[in-house]
């Protein structure tokens, strides 16, 4: 299988190149040329296998220069416990007739991005090899959260691999970022940004794009890649989980081969529902796919106007990882979505670029609103409906879950569509401690009041920083100026996991429950601006492990 750039230009790439790459190199996004299909028979063969062997089966569909051999070996040593905290790996938990969770946060991080980041880092060292690149990869991350923390861990002492990750500085959770600022490993960096996710991602972006530090890259023996969903190798994972809910529901008996469901996903970036569209593409029984947004409502509105406009205010919520304005992967589903219309993708992303706006045809309005539905969900609503779920039936879910669990009701109430539905749990609720009890009425001494402001103040370090060696000894590790830096760590870790365990009678991750060990490496903070340059102070650090 051959992939091409959303916008049109170059050459097509087999999927080790596209993996290797990340990025196309017009800006766009690598696709495949095409979609296999999944029969019912091969559906129902598969709902007898595990979890690693159903991923092995996917992903094999889309990364055919990859051996059916290294594929197999690969989803068992990234899909096993106690890597994985429950041995289906992804369960789907049933919470009435109608209505099940897929739960994706059982790995080493408590994130969904565990699912595909464990894949990536097994892909991404043999991408290079395949293409036969002998160069390191600098892997740079843009995270909301979750995947810095996945990225970091994953990647954590991987040979001829270095990861940087950065992260809004006012924009996680106490936890997200005490698990990423004290992350282990030789190869790890992560800085925190002076503004918000859209523009770290940007930032990064900018930084794929410029000649000047690829070429400095190369000169330090690195090529620079990414571990977003903006990554084919990051995203083609996560079709497997979608292919393996459909499986564990029959393998349960809660429906029956052939038979549709919804899917409703908690989105941001759009990777995820992204995942859940290419699932139907190759022929999984889905119905619809319910977009689910929190007060940053861009995607909603997009859906029900067929409108792109990310001209508004931007809010910081308690579901952090869903605080975007810029969808990334939606360039995706449009070349999907339009026929192949690259020129059509192009003309919107520049207008996106230039006026922040962009209004599809009125035909592709008609082909999205086909298969997607949107919704969004309150501050109020969100903190109402976690309360609700654990008080009615002693489930207890993250504030991105309920977004998606309060957009589902929503839907159904507004639509009269009775199709059995899967809620996408995307995180652990230990991961979101302080608005979790907030929505008990349980806050916890050490609360740091949600997630903007938690720590010691509004001064920072105004990007005077030195990247220092990442290798070696402890004390040559990334480090930034300490001043401003937010005076919490693991006490306050213990303070909120201690409380939200007492208050719902639930036990902590024992990841989570780790961090009231753990101790940060990495403090302060750079603006938007100052990017370039720690990415420059990374690469001639000297980044890989042996």
């Amino acid at each position: 299988m051959l992939y091409q750039s959303t916008r049109g230009s170059g050459d097509m790439l087999k999927s080790a190149q596209v993996i290797a790459q990340g990025l196309a190199s017009d800006g766009g996004l690598f696709v495949p040329e095409c979609f296999p299909q999944l029969t019912e028979t091969i559906i129902g063969e598969l709902a007898l296998k595990p979890y690693h062997e159903r991923a092995a089966f996917i992903t094999g569909l889309f990364l055919d220069d990859y051996s059916e051999e290294e594929l197999g070996g690969y989803t068992k040593d990234a899909y096993r416990t106690p890597v994985f905290d429950d041995p289906v790996i992804a369960p789907v938990r049933k919470y009435d007739a109608d209505t099940h969770f897929l739960e994706l946060w059982h790995g080493p991080t408590c994130a969904f991005k565990d699912m595909a980041l464990q894949m990536l880092s097994r892909l991404l060292p043999a991408a290079l090899r395949k293409t036969g690149d002998d160069r390191g990869a600098c892997i740079l991350v843009a995270t909301s959260g979750d995947t810095g923390k996945a990225a970091l861990e994953a990647f954590r002492d991987v040979p001829g691999t270095g990861i940087m990750v950065f992260y809004p500085r006012d924009g996680v959770s106490a936890i997200q970022e005490l698990q990423m600022t004290s992350q282990e490993g030789g190869n790890v960096c992560v800085v925190a940004v002076d503004g918000n996710f859209d523009d770290t991602q940007t930032g990064v972006k900018s930084i794929f794009s410029d000649e000047s530090i690829r070429g400095e890259a190369d000169g330090c023996g690195s090529i620079l890649s990414s571990a977003n969903s903006i990554n084919w190798g990051r995203l083609v994972p996560q079709i497997a989980y979608y292919v393996s809910a459909y499986c564990e529901l029959l393998a349960a008996g809660e429906t029956r081969l052939g038979n549709k469901i919804n899917f409703c996903v908690p989105t941001g970036n759009f990777g995820n529902i992204l995942a859940a569209y290419y699932a139907k593409k190759i022929g999984l029984p889905i119905n619809k796919l319910i977009c689910a947004s929190n007060r940053n409502d861009v995607l909603t509105q997009f859906f029900g106007t067929g409108v792109y406009d990310k001209n508004r205010r931007f809010y910081t919520t308690a579901s952090p990882s869903m605080d975007i304005l810029v969808s990334s992967n939606l360039e995706r589903l449009l070349f999907e979505i339009s026929g192949k219309d690259s020129g059509a993708v192009s003309s919107y992303m520049s207008s996106l670029s230039s006026a922040g706006r962009y209004e599809v045809s009125e035909k592709t309005r008609s082909e999205l609103s086909g298969v997607f539905a949107g919704g969004w969900c309150s501050e109020e609503d969100t903190l109402g409906t976690i309360a609700e779920s654990l008080r009615e039936k002693g489930y207890l879910i993250d504030t991105h879950t309920a977004v998606a669990f309060k957009v589902l009701q929503c839907y159904r109430e507004e639509s009269g569509d009775s199709t059995p539905a899967v809620v996408v749990s995307t995180a652990s609720p230990y991961k979101f401690c302080e608005a979790v009890l907030r929505a008990l009425g349980k806050p916890a001494a050490g609360d740091t009041s949600g997630v903007k402001g938690h720590g010691a103040g509004d001064d920072h370090c105004t990007g005077n920083s030195t990247c220092m060696g990442v290798t070696g000894s402890e004390d040559k590790h990334c480090a930034w100026d300490n001043s401003g830096v937010r005076e919490y760590g693991a006490e306050v870790s213990a303070a909120l996991t201690d409380a939200l365990a007492a208050a719902s009678g639930h036990p902590v991750p024992a990841p989570l429950a780790a961090l009231r060990h753990a101790v940060p490496r990495f403090t302060g903070s750079v603006p938007p601006s100052g990017m370039p340059e720690a990415v420059r102070a990374f690469l001639r650090a000297g980044l890989q492990t042996n």
